[in-house]
């Protein structure tokens, strides 16, 4: 989410998949045994994204910039999403199951755990939900004339944030996309989805630090 994806924004996040895969700094793939890797970052960003083995991936960080780094799948979507790993940070940022889709462009989160919440956009609240995974509150926030997958525009985010903070677990995408469609908050054709981990400064803010280190099954 870079400066166009961005969490409670103000930091930006994922850079949209395109074209054939490319190296990454390390001289790795972007997309390696069928995962595709994120790792992006502006400003003053301190990170070390490391892709590791299969579904694996890593993070360092102590920033006053905008990162994003996670690995998922390339034309992503509807997914039942399993990952294991641990996560420690201060400062703004999240560990989620992060996308985006077009016609309608929409880029969309579902917060797993983090650090602060601290939005550079208003949030709306859409009301809570209950699923055997947890219970979430869902929301929703505009960005205007901002970087997107498909450049400049303007977009809406959709957000779901578990009321209860875990590190490990299942995510059923599906079953988020259902509670939001009965929000009226509809979605287009699916360009991507990642476990990410951000980082970003919020308005005024100090930045962010920590460590992850996430596996998908």
């Amino acid at each position: 989410m870079v400066q166009f994806s961005s969490l409670l924004l103000g930091a930006g996040i994922l850079q949209a998949v395109s074209g054939a895969p490319s190296p990454d700094a390390d001289g790795s793939i972007k997309q390696r045994q069928g995962y595709y890797f994120q790792n992006w970052s502006e400003g003053n960003s301190n990170i070390r994204c490391v892709n590791g083995q299969g579904g694996s991936f890593t993070a360092n960080w102590n920033s006053r910039g905008g990162f994003v780094c996670g690995k998922g799948w390339s034309g992503g979507g509807a997914r039942t999403i399993k990952y294991s790993g641990s996560y420690n940070a201060t400062g703004p940022g999240y560990l989620a199951v992060y996308g985006w889709t077009r016609n309608p462009l929409i880029e969309y989160y579902i917060l797993e755990s983090y650090a602060e919440l601290a939005p550079n956009e208003p949030w709306t609240s859409k009301g809570n939900f209950t699923i055997d995974e947890g219970t979430f509150e869902v929301f929703t926030s505009t960005r205007v004339n901002k970087p997107s997958i498909e450049g400049t525009r303007t977009f809406q985010q959709y957000w779901s944030v578990r009321s209860e903070k875990r590190v490990g677990g299942t995510v059923t995408t599906q079953k988020h996309f259902d509670e939001w469609k009965k929000r009226g908050m509809n979605l287009g054709r699916y360009d991507y989805v990642v476990m990410a981990v951000e980082g970003y400064t919020a308005t005024g803010g100090s930045g962010s630090a920590g460590s992850a280190s996430i596996t998908l099954a």
